[in-house]
């Protein structure tokens, strides 16, 4: 069995290091708590729980810190600075088509909430999506 729990360690290994993320960390930690149980003699089935109840464990201990920093982890954008500012419309603004001015540039622009906004019409823009910007009036 302490074959089974080397190429489990290495497997488990390989997978966390091929992904971004932490997918598989704590199983490899499992399988070390495997392995020592097999190098003890231990049965398979002592081996087994030795895995399962280390995997969460270590699961239930490092998953909420690791969440606090992915969440973290987001960057603003330079474009972010936009959503709240005021503008104005320079090209009629509808759920379709038209234009803003805000932030000293000419966006993209829709309507977020469906309404027709005419030109010279002063916006504040709601949100982001790609290159458009979704306004409505201020």
């Amino acid at each position: 069995m302490n074959v089974v729990w080397i190429i489990a360690i290495v497997v488990f290994g390989i997978v966390e290091g091929m992904t971004e993320g932490l997918v598989s960390v704590w199983f490899a930690i499992g399988s070390v708590a495997g392995l020592v149980a097999s190098v003890m003699r231990y049965g398979a089935l002592r081996q087994l729980t030795a895995f399962v109840v280390v995997s969460a464990v270590a699961l239930a201990a490092t998953r909420p810190l690791v969440r606090k920093y992915a969440a973290e982890g987001y960057t603003r954008t330079n474009a972010d600075r936009v959503i709240g500012q005021i503008g104005r419309v320079t090209e009629a603004v509808d759920a379709e088509s038209g234009a803003v001015y805000a932030d000293g540039k000419t966006w993209t622009a829709r309507s977020a909430d469906g309404t027709v906004l005419p030109m010279e019409t002063p916006v504040r823009v709601e949100r982001i999506e790609g290159v458009k910007v979704y306004v409505t009036r201020a």
